[in-house]
Formats: structure tokens, C-alpha cells, sequence
């Protein structure tokens, strides 16, 4: 399938992911590009080329949908793909501290990945920010990834017995370490954006009660 698909295969699981479907783009991109760097049936510019395209093209219609529907359907559909309450809120959060830094950011960061166009849309986020940052985003996320993951591909080939055995223990153990660091992150910023929901909650209360009747 990826000899004959390959190229279509990553650019539209990137592309549907960027526009806010939970779809494994990352893990598509590194096994075409180990596939590639092992076997040499797929070249790696193309992989690269379809996964940056579909990136940038996914994350502008997520971006059209947010900014199209608001946090109406983000509220009211989110969480049938993972978009909780929370989520919102940290998004919110994010985008009100950072902008542009978040979307760019954002490609590196899994929970991110998915809804950052959705909320840079329905945050009303400038189109000409929100497209310059994406596009850096997406070519060093989507072409990081697979010149960096094919040329390990490339490596594999040559290693073999205990080395190899070890390489593989590590480079899983990083994964893991990866993932529970991000998972920890994203607690850390969904309590911050709570407490400063809150604290807004708090000051508008405060407002209403000494406005002149």
C-alpha cells in the first residue's frame, strides 16, 4: 500500500488531522519516512512535500471552520473528537498569552496538533498571522520530521545485533518519556487557563456589582 499510496496516504491523514480529526499524522509520517529510509521504494522529498502540503491545506479549512461556526460548535460537537471544556478553555488560554507562537508551537505538540486551527479560527485569530505561522510550523514539523526520521531509516540498515537492540530500547524509551511529558504539560496549562477563568469570572462579577443601576 505505501509503494503504490504512499504519498496520498500522508498528505490526507495530515491534512484531516490538521483540520481537527484524531488521526495518528505524526506516526504516518515517521513510518513512511523509516519505510523510505529502509527500503528506498519511496522518495523522501515527495514524502515530505505531501505531508507539508497537506498540513498547511488541512490547518487553513480547520482554520475557515472555527472562525465560520465559533465556540458555538466547538461547544456543542467538540467532544465527539476530543475537544473538551476544558480544551477550549486552554486554547483560549493559549492563544490570549502567546497568538502566533501557539500555532507554530502548536504542530510539535500532540493535543495541540489537532485543534489549533479550529481555535486560532474561532479565536479570531488574523488569517495572514494565523497562515505565516502555520506554514512555518508545518514545514518544520512535517519536513523535520521525515528528513530527520529517514536518515535514522538509512542508520537501521546498518546496525544490527545487541547495538541495534539497545538503539531500539532507547529510542522507545524517549518516545514514552515524550508523551508523559506532554500529557503532564497539557494538566499543567488546563489548571492555569481554570484558575484564570475563574479570576475573569471574578473581576466581571465585580464589575456588574459596582455599575451604576
Amino acid at each position: 500500500m505505501l509503494v503504490h499510496y504512499g504519498y496520498g496516504v500522508v498528505g490526507v491523514i495530515v491534512m484531516f488531522e490538521s483540520m481537527g480529526l484524531p488521526l495518528p499524522a505524526e506516526s504516518v509520517i515517521i513510518a513512511a519516512s523509516l519505510y523510505a529510509g529502509s527500503t528506498h521504494h519511496l522518495e523522501i522529498r515527495w514524502i515530505a512535500l505531501a505531508a507539508v502540503l497537506g498540513a498547511i491545506m488541512g490547518d487553513n479549512i480547520g482554520y475557515l471552520i472555527g472562525h465560520h461556526f465559533g465556540y458555538g460548535i466547538l461547544k456543542k460537537h467538540g467532544h465527539k473528537v476530543g475537544m473538551t471544556e476544558e480544551r477550549l478553555m486552554l486554547g483560549r488560554y493559549l492563544f490570549r498569552k502567546h497568538g502566533g507562537i501557539v500555532v507554530f508551537l502548536g504542530r510539535f505538540i500532540a493535543v495541540l496538533r489537532v485543534f489549533v486551527a479550529l481555535l486560532a479560527g474561532a479565536n479570531r485569530m488574523p488569517w495572514h498571522s494565523f497562515l505565516f505561522f502555520n506554514a512555518m510550523g508545518g514545514i518544520c514539523w512535517a519536513g523535520g520530521y521525515a528528513f530527520v526520521t529517514y536518515e535514522l531509516g538509512k542508520q537501521i540498515e546498518k546496525i544490527s545485533g545487541p547495538v541495534g537492540v539497545v538503539m531500539a530500547i532507547l529510542g522507545v524509551s524517549c518516545l514514552i518519556g515524550g508523551l508523559i511529558f506532554l500529557k503532564k504539560n497539557e494538566k499543567r496549562l488546563t489548571d492555569e487557563a481554570l484558575k484564570e477563568a475563574e479570576a475573569d469570572e471574578k473581576r466581571d462579577e465585580a464589575r456588574a456589582e459596582t455599575k451604576p443601576s
